[in-house]
């Protein structure tokens, strides 16, 4: 907790509304709707209900075809199939682990209907290229910017760039209310029927603005709300949002210079950022030689008392994952790339046990 959370929690529960949409959600959403500029902002119980809900505005179904990175969250790739649509895997970048735009265009079919892009490690996907494809193939893009808050492209929120966007304010982000998540319309023309599929299909958002004298069912659905006093946690943490991300880049920026001399000794590769991007520090991750040599280096620091855990099993070789979907080129970045990975820690309290990681990286790697 970083400051009025059970202050705020407390407020929220005298105030005598605990389900969605009290003054703590409609705070969060204009705070988001501010800092993005996007069009319309809904809260909602996860990233993954966000882009549950982005899949339906899309109107994926049966057949449709999908194109993302295969190096993500199974969120990214579950939101679309359970429309019966089928994800589209590319390959990453060797450089940010992001989906290679090179590759996108020619995964293209008569039946793609958008194309996902992962901002990891909050680190802005090659936007431009990838709405300029978008444009000429008449596609909607759905940025996947769950680790993305507060970072940017080109001077542009992540988030604000798609025609539609996800947040995530799980508690392994940056910043957090345990769960929860937003969907970010930045579109015009999807803000009506995103409102009614946040409402359980219903135009209940227009009944209680005065549009309507009644609402109804009139669309599909579901309750894609949080509850308020998740929305009066994540408050007290948009408050110190900056100061949030501030003291983040200042841990990985330490470990960015710690390790250095051990990249020029060939013993890793530290994270790539382009110049053009400002990333939020929400992971520091290291890419070791060989993945016999990360799971050494997993191993001996566990031994001392250090958590290092690696990321994703690519989507493309899972057992769901490869049943359903398609894979458009190779993925060699992605499948090696995967094996190599390892995330150190990072989190708001580290700064008093830091520099006993970065020694405890050095003596590892000098031993592997």
């Amino acid at each position: 907790m970083t400051g009025k959370e059970l202050w705020f929690i407390a407020q929220a529960h005298a105030n005598g509304h605990l389900a969605g949409d009290g003054n703590f959600t409609k705070q969060c959403a204009g705070w988001l709707e501010k800092r993005t500029g996007s069009a319309k902002v809904l809260l909602t119980h996860s990233c993954t209900a966000a882009l549950e809900m982005a899949a339906i505005l899309a109107n994926i179904g049966p057949g449709d075809e999908v194109i993302m990175p295969s190096y993500t969250f199974v969120s990214t790739a579950n939101a679309f199939a359970l429309r019966g649509g089928t994800p589209v895997f590319v390959d990453i970048r060797p450089d940010t682990l992001n989906i290679d735009e090179s590759r996108i265009e020619a995964a293209i079919t008569a039946r793609t209907k958008a194309i996902v892009p992962v901002h990891y490690a909050g680190v802005g996907c090659e936007m431009d290229t990838i709405m300029d494809i978008a444009r000429r193939h008449n596609l909607l893009v759905i940025e996947d910017a769950a680790q993305g808050v507060m970072a940017s492209y080109k001077g542009r929120p992540l988030g604000s760039i798609g025609h539609l966007a996800a947040f995530s304010f799980h508690e392994t982000k940056n910043i957090i209310s345990g769960e929860g998540g937003a969907l970010l319309v930045n579109d015009p023309r999807f803000i009506e029927r995103a409102e009614i599929i946040r409402e359980k299909g219903t135009n209940r958002s227009q009944f209680f603005r005065g549009q309507v004298d009644k609402y109804t069912w009139a669309d599909c659905g579901s309750s894609y709300l949080p509850g308020e006093l998740i929305s009066a946690f994540l408050w007290a943490q948009m408050e110190e949002a900056d100061s949030i991300t501030d003291r983040r880049l200042a841990i990985w920026h330490k470990y960015h210079a710690a390790f250095e001399s051990l990249e020029t000794a060939g013993k890793l590769r530290r994270p790539v950022v382009p110049s053009d991007v400002a990333h939020n520090a929400h992971m520091y991750y290291l890419l070791l030689p060989s993945l016999d040599e990360r799971t050494r280096f997993i191993a001996g620091l566990k031994e001392v008392g250090i958590s290092t855990v690696f990321h994703y099993v690519p989507l493309h070789s899972s057992p769901y994952g490869s049943a359903i979907s398609k894979t458009h080129g190779d993925m060699t970045n992605t499948d090696d790339l995967s094996n190599r990975l390892v995330r150190l820690p990072l989190w708001l309290g580290l700064e008093s046990a830091q520099d006993d990681v970065v020694s405890a990286v050095h003596t590892q790697l000098g031993t592997l």
